[in-house]
């Protein structure tokens, strides 16, 4: 499986909410970091992150995407139904390295403002 296949297995986890399929497509040591905010390092972190976030349903929508040596970058929206029936639509171009077909890295950049004044 090639690294374009990797990330777009990675999202069909996100958008089935199927967190144990994601969290086996990363490296243990791996660093998410949401450019805006800190960034979650290990495995473990980002299992507990990604499960923390506790989204109703998931819809990755990937605009765009484009293979460069170990690195795959996505244009997406990313949208989530979150509890209080409050609705994410964001836009994000992410970055995801890999290494031995695991996400070593992973990079979202999206704007901060966005985000919070839709969770307002």
């Amino acid at each position: 499986m090639g690294n374009t296949e990797i990330v777009l297995d990675f999202i069909d986890a996100w958008n089935t909410m199927d967190w144990d399929k994601a969290a086996g497509l990363l490296d243990d040591n791996v660093v998410w970091h949401n450019i805006p905010m800190e960034k979650i390092v290990g495995k473990q972190m980002v299992d507990a992150a990604m499960r923390g976030m506790g989204p109703e349903s998931v819809d990755w929508e990937v605009l765009s995407i484009a293979e460069n040596g170990n690195k795959v970058l996505t244009e997406r929206i990313d949208k989530f139904d979150m509890p209080g029936d409050k609705k994410i639509n964001i836009p994000v171009m992410g970055t995801f390295e890999l290494e031995n077909g695991k996400i070593k890295a992973w990079r979202d950049y999206f704007d901060l403002a966005t985000f919070t004044n839709q969770m307002a």
